[in-house]
C-alpha cells in the first residue's frame, strides 16, 4: 500500500520545511553539515532553535490529533476535540496554578497540566452525562461551561500573582517556541497516554457502532470511554505543557484524515497520529513566513484555519445548505 510509506515520507517532509523556512532560510543542501556542527556559527545558532521547536511540533500534533480522533469516536461527535470540550483550558489553568509555587519543576508543570485536564475531564464527562449516560450535545455544552470556568480562575490567579499572569498571556497564545523543554515527565505522560489510547483502539471500533452494539461485542462502554478520556488527559496534558493551548488540531486533523483512513478506530488513530505534526509544522513555518522577521503563534494560525473547518462541521452535521 502508498499510505504506509506516503505519510511518513510526508512527516519527514514537514521536518525538513520546519528545519529550513523560518526568518532566515537554511538552503537543504546545508542542513546535514550544519547538524553536525558544521557552517558559520549563526545558521548552527539558528538551526539550534528550529530543532527544538520541531521537536515539539512532532509531540504535540501527534497528542493533539489522535486526542481528537479518540474524542470524536468516543463520544459519536464529529465536533469532538481536547479543546472544544475544555481539556486543553483545563491543563492551561493547571499550568498557571503550578506557577505560583516557588519551587516549579518540569515535574510539576506536566503534573499540573494533568490534574486540571483529568478535572476537565471528570467535570465534562459528568455534565455530560447527568445521571442517563453520554449524550453528544450535552458533552458540547458541558465542554464549554468547563472552558470558561477553566479560564475564569486562571485569569483571577493572574490578578493576584505577576507569575501566574505572565503564564497566562504566555500560554493563551500556544506556541512551539513557548519555552518549554521536552522534558522525561512530559515524554513519559505522552507515552502513557499513547500506550493507553492504543489499547482501547479495538473497543473505540466497537463503540463507533454505539453503546449497545459495543455491549454485544463483549466491550463495556463505560469503562472503554473512560480509559479513552483518561489517555486524552494524559496525551493534552503533555501536549499543553510544551506548546501551550493550541486549538483546533484535535479537531481538523481526524476529518482530514478520515478521507484515507476510512471507518477503522485503530488506523484513524494512526493516521491522525502521523498526519497532525505535519499540519501542525506547516502552521508553525507558515506563521514563521507571514510576520518575518517576527512571527504569529502557531495556535493564532490552526485557530484561523480550523474556525472554517468548524463551521463547515456544523453545517454539515445540522444539514444545511
Amino acid at each position: 500500500m502508498i499510505l504506509p510509506l506516503a505519510l511518513p515520507t510526508t512527516v519527514a517532509l514537514a521536518v525538513l520545511v520546519s528545519l529550513a523556512l523560518g526568518s532566515k532560510s537554511i538552503p537543504l543542501e546545508e542542513l546535514w553539515p550544519t547538524l553536525h556542527g558544521r557552517g558559520d556559527e549563526y545558521t548552527r545558532t539558528v538551526l539550534a532553535s528550529r530543532v527544538p521547536r520541531t521537536l515539539c511540533g512532532l509531540l504535540a500534533g501527534s497528542a493533539l490529533a489522535s486526542s481528537g480522533a479518540a474524542v470524536q469516536v468516543a463520544t459519536r461527535n464529529p465536533l469532538g476535540d481536547p479543546g472544544v470540550l475544555g481539556l486543553t483550558s483545563g491543563a492551561a489553568a493547571g499550568i498557571v496554578l503550578v506557577t505560583t509555587s516557588a519551587a516549579l519543576s518540569p515535574l510539576g508543570l506536566v503534573g499540573g497540566a494533568f490534574v486540571g485536564a483529568l478535572l476537565a475531564t471528570v467535570a465534562v464527562l459528568g455534565l455530560g452525562s447527568l445521571g442517563r449516560g453520554p449524550d453528544s450535545t450535552r458533552l458540547l455544552l458541558a465542554g464549554a461551561v468547563v472552558t470558561a470556568c477553566a479560564m475564569a480562575f486562571a485569569q483571577a490567579l493572574a490578578l493576584r500573582d505577576q507569575r501566574a499572569f505572565d503564564a497566562l498571556r504566555f500560554w493563551s497564545a500556544g506556541s512551539l517556541s513557548a519555552g518549554a523543554a521536552l522534558t522525561w515527565p512530559v515524554l513519559l505522560t505522552a507515552a502513557a497516554g499513547a500506550v493507553l489510547l492504543a489499547g482501547t483502539s479495538r473497543g473505540l471500533d466497537a463503540l463507533a457502532l454505539g453503546d449497545d452494539a459495543a455491549t454485544a461485542l463483549g466491550q463495556r462502554p463505560g469503562l472503554v470511554r473512560g480509559l479513552t478520556f483518561l489517555a486524552v488527559a494524559l496525551l493534552t496534558s503533555a501536549a499543553t505543557a510544551v506548546t501551550g493551548p493550541i486549538a483546533f488540531v484535535g479537531l481538523a486533523v481526524p476529518h482530514l484524515a478520515r478521507s484515507v483512513a476510512g471507518s477503522s478506530a485503530r488506523v484513524l488513530l494512526a493516521v491522525c497520529a502521523l498526519l497532525g505534526p505535519v499540519v501542525l509544522l506547516l502552521a508553525d513555518v507558515a506563521g514563521r513566513l507571514v510576520a518575518r522577521p517576527g512571527e504569529v503563534p502557531v495556535g493564532v494560525v490552526t485557530a484561523l484555519m480550523g474556525a472554517p473547518l468548524l463551521l463547515t462541521v456544523v453545517r454539515r452535521a445540522r444539514g444545511a445548505l
